[in-house]
Formats: structure tokens, C-alpha cells, sequence
């Protein structure tokens, strides 16, 4: 099977099981949306949604959040991976969206970035999810899921090169769905212990199958 015909496979599926998917994680706003994406870095997205309802209700914009004091944020966010630098990240950027933005989350990748604890994957959700851009965010089970399923091959070992090449090989307008569509796969099904061959869709190529196949290496 070439590396096209898989895409066709993988996406055809997807598109017909799947339809038109979004974050799971809960938000109101722009700021939100960033907000609850900071946080869900290296934590689940159930673990951030039980965490900023209380969150959000005593800072829902940027305008009171950068008027916190970090050991208050720290307080209502204890409960997510690293609190201590996340708790500093979201008062930071809160205060630069203040300084430079107005209070408003910008669209731009590069002024996205310049934001305390935003990185390109963030920045990516939040222009595909909230902006309706075509970009696709790497996190780990969209690495994971696109490396194992053949989809691209074995010397993208970057986040930024498994993007990269995912954007090259998805058509412009599926970019979005993709990403999701992916990253759910991972979560439910293609896990990273504990992967449920028996419930995926496309045991039957996994490349797991094909050792030596030069799949692996194109």
C-alpha cells in the first residue's frame, strides 16, 4: 500500500465514522479557549474541564485574570500537571494580552507565541479551533498516531516534522477535522501502552505488519 492510498484509507474512514469533530475541552471565548489549552498541555482534557468552570467564573477574560495574584490562580488550578509554572504562564500572558492586545486573543501565529506558555501547538489550536484556520496542532497522540499508522515516515521525529508532513499530504479544508480526528484515535483507541488493535479500523494495514516494508522508510 503507497503512502497515498493509507492517507485515502485513514481519511475516508475518518470523514464517513467520524463527521465534523471539535476540542473536548469547555470554553466560552477566545481567552478561554487559550486558557483551558495552557493548561491541558501534559494533562487530560476531563481533568482541565473539571478544573475551569471555578476558574473561569472568577476570571473570565483577560482583564481580571492579569489583575490575579499567581498564588490565587495557583489555588484553582492545583489539581493540573505543573501547576507552579502554568499558574505563572496564565497571569503572564493574561497581562501581555493586556499591554499589547487590548485584552483580545491576536489570530497570528507569531503574536500567539510571543504569549507566556504558548507554544506552536497551542498557538495552532487556538487559530484552527477559535479563528476557523487550517492548522494542525502535534501534540502526543497525533505524533504517536501518525508515526504508527504509517502516515508519515520514520525520520519525521519532531512534532514540527510530523506537521510538516501531515499538512503536505491532508487537502487544506480537512486540516482541522484531521487533527481531531487523529488526535481522538489516539485517545480512545490507539493508546500509547495499551493500544486496542482489536477496535481499530485499520488493524489490517497497521504498519506494525510490515516490518521491512519500505513504507517505513519513504
Amino acid at each position: 500500500m503507497t503512502r497515498k492510498e493509507r492517507y485515502k484509507n485513514v481519511l475516508d474512514y475518518f470523514r464517513e465514522q467520524m463527521g465534523e469533530v471539535t476540542t473536548e475541552l469547555d470554553f466560552g471565548s477566545a481567552f478561554q479557549l487559550l486558557v483551558a489549552t495552557l493548561l491541558s498541555a501534559q494533562c487530560t482534557d476531563k481533568r482541565i474541564n473539571e478544573v475551569t468552570p471555578a476558574l473561569f467564573a472568577r476570571y473570565p477574560d483577560a482583564k481580571a485574570m492579569a489583575a490575579a495574584e499567581v498564588e490565587d490562580v495557583f489555588d484553582l488550578i492545583r489539581s493540573v500537571s505543573y501547576p507552579n509554572a502554568k499558574s505563572r504562564h496564565l497571569v503572564e500572558m493574561a497581562r501581555k494580552l493586556m499591554d499589547e492586545f487590548g485584552g483580545e486573543v491576536p489570530s497570528e501565529s507569531d503574536q500567539l507565541t510571543r504569549l507566556s506558555g504558548v507554544g506552536r501547538k497551542t498557538a495552532n489550536v487556538v487559530q484552527a479551533v477559535w479563528f476557523g484556520k487550517p492548522t494542525l496542532a502535534v501534540d502526543t497522540h497525533v505524533f504517536r498516531v501518525s508515526r504508527r499508522l504509517g502516515l508519515v515516515p520514520t525520520d519525521a521525529d519532531t512534532p514540527r516534522k510530523v506537521e510538516d508532513y501531515l499538512m503536505r499530504h491532508i487537502p487544506t479544508a480537512e486540516v482541522t477535522s484531521a487533527h481531531h480526528w487523529i488526535l481522538l484515535h489516539g485517545r480512545y483507541v490507539c493508546k500509547s501502552l495499551r493500544p486496542l488493535c482489536e477496535k481499530c479500523a485499520f488493524d489490517s494495514f497497521c504498519p506494525k505488519l510490515l516490518e521491512g516494508s519500505k513504507l517505513r522508510n519513504t
